[in-house]
């Protein structure tokens, strides 16, 4: 019996669909959400000042060092943070040159979320229109030209897995963060234990990106890929499952993650410019 091929209707128009449903909710939240975090944490890595608070000068005050800035390689000029890996900013570097300790180091954790494979698919929505959702029309020279992501310049989404690795090192650097904001300067310069709202920000700031960065497809990959019998280990069987749980909540603590460290950083720059007082509990 012969049969005929089935043709089924396409939408071709940009954003036309025949979806009865809300679908562009979803895309403009994150279109919003992830725009403002981009413009905040631009404006904030471009600031250079405001990023710690609890230095020798300040006793009784808790030790807080914005995520946005940590590790300080450098001091900018004119800065004593305490933080410094190396002291201030070098003699050699340009003085025609703007620094700010951010912009050191903040492309690694931005590397790692913007080649992330829950971002590709979030941001190519909602920023690109690739499409902005299932059956939804997208612009039309995107099907005309699509490469995939095995041409230049997404191509360049492979190297996720070598973020990962930076993410991890960030990971401890932060939970540093977390124990030293523990302590404070005393009058006669010893340190002194305390807690604070501060403290308990740093504090939870590396749990979220742990939660995140731990739920990582790649690591999932790391840890239990390329194994035809994960039982066979119960240690990689183990670990197997405990990054499937996180992973099967990416997308939850992808952005507990990220509106946490912007948080993280607004509380400490709100303290420091002395906009609010970060209270002690004990």
């Amino acid at each position: 019996m012969s049969r005929n091929p089935l043709s089924l209707p396409q939408v071709r128009g940009f954003l036309k669909t025949e979806r009865k449903d809300n679908w562009w909710i979803v895309p403009l939240l994150v279109l919003a959400g992830l725009g403002a975090f981009l413009i905040y944490s631009t404006w904030a890595a471009f600031q250079g000042s405001n990023f710690f608070v609890g230095s020798v000068e300040q006793p009784g005050v808790q030790q807080l060092l914005s995520p946005f800035y940590s590790p300080v390689l450098w001091d900018p000029n004119g800065i004593h943070s305490g933080h410094a890996w190396f002291g201030a900013l070098p003699a050699w570097w340009p003085a025609w040159m703007f620094f700010s300790p951010a912009l050191l180091i903040l492309p690694f954790p931005a590397g790692f979320r913007f080649t992330c494979y829950y971002y590709r698919g979030a941001y190519y929505k909602a920023f690109w229109g690739d499409p902005a959702s299932c059956t939804v029309g997208e612009p039309a020279f995107r099907g005309q030209n699509y490469r995939g992501e095995q041409k230049f310049p997404l191509i360049f989404q492979n190297i996720h897995r070598y973020f990962l690795y930076a993410a991890i090192v960030f990971i401890g650097l932060l939970t540093w963060d977390g124990l030293v904001s523990f302590t404070h300067y005393n009058a006669d310069g010893t340190l002194g234990f305390g807690i604070s709202i501060g403290t308990i920000v740093l504090v939870l700031n590396p749990i979220f990106l742990s939660m995140y960065t731990f739920g990582c497809h790649c690591l999932r990959h790391l840890v239990g890929g390329k194994h035809d019998c994960l039982s066979c280990s119960k240690h990689r069987e183990g670990a197997y499952k405990r990054v499937t749980w996180l992973n099967e909540r990416h997308m939850l603590f992808a952005w507990i993650s990220l509106f946490g460290v912007a948080f993280a950083d607004i509380y400490v720059r709100m303290c420091a410019s002395g906009a609010w007082t970060d209270w002690r509990i004990l």
